[in-house]
């Protein structure tokens, strides 16, 4: 077998913080924070005098996590309007199942997240919807019915 298992998915930022709170009132544990520079990041992402400060959060049944990074040195660049559709080509969007949806929305909405489309039942398993969150990062949540 190659894989063992999916380790994390890397979030650009440029609000570090705004980022860590809107994903720890989702239900992410902040695992750690602190920066990376060197020879051995710009070997394995392939950017010179890289500087940035990162952050990893894990969800609460401990397989999946997020790093946020920001960079300090060079500067993120911006290829895609923080509002791209769910049809844009790339990563759209990250799904988390939830137990009570309409109240992780509500809790979100005080990190300035808002709904992209609205709230949807699909057949009687699930409640779905997309809520926009700091700097345009799209999150899918997912209520299991029943």
């Amino acid at each position: 077998m190659a894989v063992h298992r999916m380790d994390n998915v890397l979030i650009v930022v440029e609000d570090l913080d705004a980022a860590i709170a809107f994903f720890v009132e989702l239900g992410l544990e902040l695992e750690g924070k602190g920066s990376v520079e060197g020879r051995w990041v710009e070997r394995v992402i392939g950017i010179d005098d890289v500087r940035q400060d990162i952050a990893m959060l894990r969800t609460p049944d401990g397989h999946g996590r997020i790093e946020l990074a920001k960079f300090h040195t060079p500067a993120a660049i911006r290829s895609e309007p923080t509002d791209a559709p769910a049809n844009t080509l790339g990563i759209r969007r990250i799904m988390f199942a939830v137990d009570n949806l309409n109240d992780v929305v509500t809790r979100l909405r005080t990190h300035g997240a808002e709904l992209v489309g609205e709230v949807a039942r699909f057949e009687d398993s699930y409640l779905l919807c997309y809520v926009r969150g700091p700097e345009g990062i799209v999150v899918g949540l997912a209520e299991q019915l029943g």
